[in-house]
């Protein structure tokens, strides 16, 4: 009986393709514009290599998160210091379901091994819960009942600045951005963030969360795109009522001074930048424990004057 030999099979080899590249956008009142001058930039990692493109923010685009962060501030401060905890506590809820995304994006941007990215990433994510538990508890700890000579109650509480500008850091590309986002929102305030130059996208997902979460639009607005253009309009800008300036250390072309003097035009809050503790011009070290002084930061106190007796 002849034997057969079935002829050999071609392997099917996938065709190659084109890979998709990201191009992310801006976070302005609870929605994802391009920046209105259409510029992009691109962000490779610390080897590099491409990772995507970046909405560059321009001053128009900064005045336009400044209105929408206005909108939306006297609703966020009107809510119940309970309910502001609950939405915090949401978000830190999606963080945790985004943890590997978020552990491979620090990864790329800051160079760091798995363990490091997955230790950084961890402690963000508690952070925001730490401060997320301030918000029904900073009235208590930083209000009083003053002794006065009368016939009379005399109340002091915190309050929220209103609008607040913060720089997030340089390095530092997700927990160093939580320590600087969050402790503004806990008691009311709504925050423009101008995220790192080279190492934006950990600050573009936050934005993603953002979205999809129980925050209101307008709340938190994240700007991609050069510190040293953005920061100067919003620094002077009226309405505009703080600024947080960690993120000038490090940045580009950025005199945290000449910021400092251009919001004392119109007489806003600022908070200076921390440095290493060499003195010099290095960023803090993120990882140690959060005070709740840089929630207070952002807070004015209002003084009420009640009777009382006959």
């Amino acid at each position: 009986m002849a034997r057969t030999t079935k002829a050999p099979t071609a392997t099917r080899t996938a065709p190659e393709r084109l890979g998709v590249r990201k191009t992310y956008k801006l976070y302005v009142g609870g929605k994802f514009p391009r920046s209105e001058s259409g510029r992009t930039y691109e962000v490779t990692d610390t080897k590099g290599r491409f990772l995507a493109n970046v909405a560059q923010g321009s001053r128009k685009d900064a005045r336009e998160a400044v209105v929408a962060a206005r909108a939306a501030q006297a609703k966020w401060a009107g809510a119940t210091a309970y309910n502001r905890g609950q939405v915090l506590y949401r978000v830190a809820e999606m963080l945790e379901g985004r943890r590997e995304q978020f552990v491979a994006e620090v990864v790329a941007g800051e160079g760091l091994t798995a363990r490091q990215a997955e230790l950084a990433v961890s402690e963000a994510i508690d952070r925001w819960v730490w401060y997320a538990g301030w918000t029904d508890k900073v009235a208590q700890v930083a209000g009083s009942a003053n002794p006065v000579a009368g016939p009379y109650f005399n109340l002091s509480s915190p309050e929220p600045t209103g609008v607040v500008v913060v720089l997030a850091p340089q390095r530092s590309s997700l927990l160093g951005l939580v320590s600087t986002i969050v402790p503004p929102l806990v008691t009311g305030n709504a925050v423009i963030v101008v995220a790192s130059e080279q190492r934006p996208i950990p600050a573009v997902t936050l934005s993603e969360v953002l979205a999809t979460s129980d925050v209101p639009g307008g709340v938190v607005n994240v700007l991609t795109g050069f510190t040293r253009e953005l920061a100067p309009p919003l620094a002077s800008h009226l309405d505009v009522n703080a600024i947080d300036l960690a993120g000038a250390v490090g940045a580009e072309g950025v005199a945290w001074g000449e910021l400092e003097a251009a919001a004392a035009d119109s007489v806003k809050r600022v908070l200076r930048p921390a440095v290493g503790r060499r003195g010099d011009d290095a960023e803090p070290d993120w990882t140690e424990a959060p005070r709740p002084q840089r929630i207070l930061a952002f807070t004015e106190t209002k003084t009420v004057w009640h009777p009382k007796g006959v």
